[in-house]
C-alpha cells in the first residue's frame, strides 16, 4: 500500500486548480501545467488541500494513487517555485554558451552542437563550464537534462565530459605496466 497517497497536497497562495474529471490543470505563476490521471485514481479537492484516493482498494490503485500524488504535487511546485538543474562541464576547451532558446556546446567534437530548448525550459550560463536548467514541468526539465548529458557522458578515467552538478564519477584506475 502506498504511503506517498495518504500524505495530502497543500495548494500554496496564488496556484489555482481545476478538476474535470480525469484531467487535472494546475495554473500558477511559473505557468500552466496539465496532467491527465489514471482511472484507478479519485482526487478531491477540499479547500486548499488535495487529496488523492485510488477508487478501488487494491495494490494497482494504491500504486496508481502513489503516483498521481507525486505528479500532482510536482506541477504545484512547479508552477509556484519552478525547478531548476545544474550541470557542469569538466574538459580542456569545453565550454556552453546560451544564446536565446539555443544552447551552443564546444565538447571536443570537431563541430560545435546547437541543442535546442523545448518550450517551457530556459538556460544560463554564469560560467562557461556550467550550465543552469530553469522549468516548471519537472519531466521535461530532467528529459532535457539528460538529453544535454548524454552528448558526452562522463567517463570514469579522467571524469572528462558533462555531468550533473551533484553527480559523483565513480573513478577507474588506469592500467600499469
Amino acid at each position: 500500500m502506498s504511503r506517498v497517497a495518504k500524505s495530502p497536497i497543500s495548494i500554496p497562495a496564488g496556484v489555482a486548480i481545476e478538476l474535470n474529471g480525469q484531467h487535472v490543470q494546475v495554473k500558477g505563476a511559473k505557468g500552466t501545467l496539465s496532467a491527465v490521471l489514471n482511472d484507478r485514481v479519485g482526487v478531491e479537492l477540499e479547500g486548499q488541500i488535495i487529496n488523492v484516493k485510488p477508487r478501488i482498494e487494491d495494490i494497482a490503485g494504491w500504486m496508481q494513487a502513489g503516483t498521481a500524488r507525486a505528479v500532482i504535487n510536482n506541477m504545484v511546485t512547479g508552477v509556484s517555485k519552478g525547478f531548476e538543474r545544474r550541470l557542469l562541464l569538466v574538459g580542456v576547451g569545453y565550454k556552453a554558451q546560451a544564446k536565446g532558446k539555443v544552447l551552443n556546446l564546444a565538447l571536443g567534437y570537431s563541430h560545435p552542437i546547437d541543442h535546442e530548448l523545448p518550450e517551457g525550459v530556459t538556460a544560463e550560463t554564469p560560467t562557461p563550464t556550467e550550465i543552469i536548467l530553469k522549468s516548471a514541468n519537472k519531466q521535461l526539465l530532467g528529459q532535457v537534462a539528460a538529453n544535454v548529458r548524454g552528448y558526452r557522458p562522463p567517463e570514469p578515467y579522467k571524469g572528462k565530459g558533462v555531468k550533473y552538478a551533484d553527480e559523483t564519477i565513480l573513478r577507474k584506475e588506469a592500467k600499469k605496466k
